[in-house]
């Protein structure tokens, strides 16, 4: 089961609009919410899912707005919320900024965009893209003609559209690491994560279809290969795009792209990383009015500050906050993921250039990095 009815409230709590798909959870019930939320906040319990009686809550926040989907059955919660994000996503591509007032301008595509990304409770079209094609920003205005169906949404592939021409075909393949480590002051690795993503930009005419081959540690050790330069890859996630039985086959990645950006794929690893970037601080108080802080890096970097304050006379015992550490790093991966091939087959039998690029970054956990040292 999904979600009976999806509302859009304000920071208030007051509903913006709503879409009522399924009938059997009262409109009203949505008044104990806000109510709800503040008092479980009070009491230190607040959770992504609130009941009251039979009703459950399912909700989250993004900018000033609340999104609340209301069930009265045991739903799905993971596609529940998987779909709340999605409408986000969906809402910026049309209006860029989510806020309240973005809702109030534009009434009718809100309503009209969540009367077609669910159907009786479930998740139906969900892709920007797609419906753009026939809920455009002047859809406000009633027409009497005859209605066109996109053939995206019936055909098989509903992620892209027929007749797709370029006067030069192209596809643009970007790996992107993020690492995230944690080194403690004595220099031991506490957290080691390499987080993947492969992007894809694609200009191709017609309907291709695309198979990329990655240095696969499953697939070498399939085709007697070895283990010598492959990466075993873990939580890997694809774009609904990917063949998931060709690839739980044989490993490989066939797929016929959105056209445009998309990401094909994320991957995680949890190998122990060597710190790329090795940093040392050292403080030193001199007397009651002059602190000196010394923060090196490697040997390439070296940097020295004097500080002079006013004279204290009580000492306070003071800890040392985390040094952060932002960087990219082009042309590299820590993994040592490679690109070994990328196949483009498309029945007009053009020639397609494919360009690749590899990218090694700091994670979001950047601010944790190397956090105690010195």
């Amino acid at each position: 089961m999904s979600a009976s009815a999806v509302f859009i409230l304000d920071v208030k709590g007051k509903p913006l609009i709503s879409r009522n798909y399924k009938g059997d959870v009262a409109m009203s019930k949505i008044e104990h919410f806000m109510p709800l939320l503040v008092q479980r906040e009070e009491e230190g319990a607040l959770a992504p899912l609130l009941s009251h009686g039979e009703v459950h809550f399912l909700w989250i926040k993004h900018s000033n707005l609340y999104l609340v989907a209301t069930t009265s059955k045991n739903a799905n919660a993971s596609l529940v919320y998987s779909f709340l994000y999605k409408t986000i996503e969906v809402f910026c591509e049309y209006f860029k900024e989510l806020e309240e007032e973005s809702i109030r301008d534009n009434f009718v595509i809100v309503y009209e965009l969540l009367d077609e990304l669910m159907d009786f409770g479930f998740p139906q079209t969900t892709d920007s893209k797609i419906l753009q094609e026939y809920i455009t920003q002047q859809s406000n205005k009633l027409e009497t003609g005859k209605s066109r169906v996109p053939p995206t949404v019936t055909n098989a592939v509903s992620w892209r559209s027929e007749g797709i021409k370029y006067k030069k075909n192209e596809v643009f393949i970007d790996v992107i690491e993020s690492v995230n480590l944690l080194v403690n002051a004595n220099g031991s690795v506490l957290l080691s994560e390499i987080v993947g993503t492969i992007k894809l930009k694609v200009f191709l005419s017609g309907m291709p279809e695309l198979r990329l081959g990655l240095n696969d540690r499953v697939l070498f050790e399939l085709t007697g290969r070895g283990k010598n330069k492959s990466v075993e890859l873990e939580d890997v996630k694809f774009h609904q795009c990917v063949r998931l039985s060709r690839f739980d086959n044989d490993r490989t990645i066939s797929f016929i792209p959105p056209d445009g950006d998309f990401e094909l794929m994320s991957y995680r690893l949890s190998t122990q990383v060597k710190p790329l970037i090795w940093i040392e601080s050292v403080i030193e108080k001199f007397s009651h009015s002059r602190v000196e802080i010394m923060v090196k890096g490697g040997k390439e970097y070296l940097m020295r500050a004097h500080f002079g304050l006013p004279s204290v006379e009580k000492e306070e015992v003071e800890g040392r906050p985390p040094i952060g550490v932002k960087f990219e790093i082009p042309y590299f991966t820590v993994s040592g993921i490679q690109v070994r091939y990328m196949k483009i087959i498309e029945k007009s039998g053009y020639q397609a250039l494919p360009w690749v690029r590899y990218i090694t970054q700091s994670g979001g956990k950047a601010a944790q990095l190397l956090g105690t040292m010195g």
